[in-house]
């Protein structure tokens, strides 16, 4: 059995209330967290102690990215959504081997990793290629088999064949603790409502999360919404497609009663504040989510759209967007905002072993230097909480655990070698883009 006691100035547990332990213990044992807390009142252990001087964060976990996409860092800027992907993704994507994939995958995760994000949810073709990216990285992930007809993707098989591929490899992961599979239809305007329905069935009998792209841009269901005379939601809802697990991303443009539809239907949410910012798409109502009872987690989107993938700046942004939405100063607390990209996500993913730092719960999490002027000045609890919010970032993220195991060192990624990747990396993106 392995054992650890950490010990460190301050614990930010990641819940909603906003809990922060000043010289705290956290004690970690095969894996998961078996106690935390304040020192004092800490159980006597004889497992080894590592003192760290700064701040333990939970690992953050991204709820909507398609991480791949470091091979399209910033191309087709400018563009709006619609001919972002059709001119210039989809034929690109349309060229990617498994290896590009891979590749790819595997410098994201370290750029993750080295930015304290632990878990992230990856909707992204050869859903195969970007499992072993995240096993070689020692990172966490919920990876969607994709399901979408595009242009050039006939390679990919139908959606029948997709469907099916997603579910077998389902079965081929199993109970892995590291990688969850789940099935990622596109949006309901690029997949036709008879397969969206097949796919809603087939995750809510396998368990699968079931995660889809709706309400980004004002008039992108303009057709669909016509046809049937109703919203996207209203749809999905009347076409038996919501209910189990179903993660939907953006949800820019939603009407009260579609937020409505959402909380009948338990339906959560990945918020994704910068891309959305970045592609002029809107802002999304998050407090009326909120109000609602609708669970929120907080994603970056790919880096093509963003463009990196660093949460910390959607924590900051979601919260500074939510504000001035609401022409109102305390529309979203620094709690909130925290808890959107650790207990809030976690609960998005329907996931209750990561996102917090509580006994029973995978010991995933990092360590923050507070020793920076962006922690000064410290006069309570709280300002350990809200200076993370309003004024750190991913830069002052100095380690990384995942499952209690140590990834990231001093700000150095200890299982990708950073260097060699990038070149492999930029070597595959220039062959892409000549292609």
């Amino acid at each position: 059995m392995t054992r650890r006691r950490y010990r460190a100035g301050a614990v930010v547990l990641g819940d909603r209330a906003g809990t922060v332990h000043r010289d705290a213990v956290l004690d970690v044992h095969d894996g998961r967290i078996a106690w935390v807390g304040p020192a004092a009142a800490a159980p006597p252990s004889q497992a080894p102690e590592t003192t760290l001087p700064g701040l333990l964060s939970p690992g953050l976990v991204n709820a909507h990215c398609h991480s791949p996409m470091t091979l399209f860092r910033g191309v087709g800027e400018g563009l709006p959504l619609d001919r972002w992907l059709s001119e210039v993704m989809w034929p690109r994507e349309a060229r990617l081997t498994p290896e590009d994939v891979r590749a790819a995958m595997r410098l994201a995760s370290a750029e993750m990793l080295r930015h304290g994000i632990t878990t992230s949810v990856e909707m992204y073709m050869y859903a195969d290629a970007v499992v072993d990216a995240v096993h070689a990285s020692g990172a966490r992930a919920v990876v969607m088999s994709p399901l979408l007809a595009a242009p050039g993707w006939e390679h990919l098989g139908s959606l029948d064949e997709q469907l099916d591929r997603a579910v077998r490899h389902a079965d081929s992961v199993g109970a892995d603790p590291y990688v969850e599979i789940g099935i990622g239809p596109h949006a309901a305007y690029t997949v036709p409502l008879p397969v969206l329905r097949r796919a809603a069935d087939l995750t809510r009998e396998h368990g699968m999360l079931l995660h889809i792209h709706v309400a980004e841009t004002r008039d992108e269901a303009a057709d669909l919404e016509r046809e049937h005379g109703a919203s996207v939601p209203r749809i999905l809802a009347d076409h038996g497609i919501l209910g189990g697990r179903l993660l939907a991303a953006h949800c820019v443009w939603m009407s009260d009663a579609d937020l409505d539809v959402w909380a009948e239907y338990a339906v959560s949410v990945a918020h994704c504040p910068q891309s959305n910012a970045k592609l002029a798409s809107g802002v999304a109502p998050l407090t009326g989510m909120l109000e609602r009872g609708i669970t929120v987690g907080l994603g970056t989107d790919g880096p093509a759209s963003n463009n990196n993938l660093d949460l910390w700046e959607e924590i900051r942004l979601a919260a500074q967007l939510a504000r001035l939405r609401a022409l109102d100063a305390n529309a979203l607390s620094a709690a909130d905002a925290f808890w959107l990209a650790t207990g809030g996500s976690a609960a998005a993913l329907d996931r209750d072993d990561i996102g917090m730092l509580e006994p029973g719960r995978w010991a995933d999490f990092c360590h923050i230097d507070t020793d920076d002027i962006a922690f000064i000045p410290v006069e309570s609890d709280a300002d350990l909480l809200t200076h993370l919010v309003w004024s750190a970032g991913s830069q002052h993220v100095r380690d990384t655990w995942v499952a209690g195991r140590q990834v990231v060192a001093d700000g150095v990624c200890l299982t990708v070698d950073e260097a060699a990747t990038r070149a492999d990396v930029r070597q595959r993106a220039s062959r892409l883009a000549r292609a």
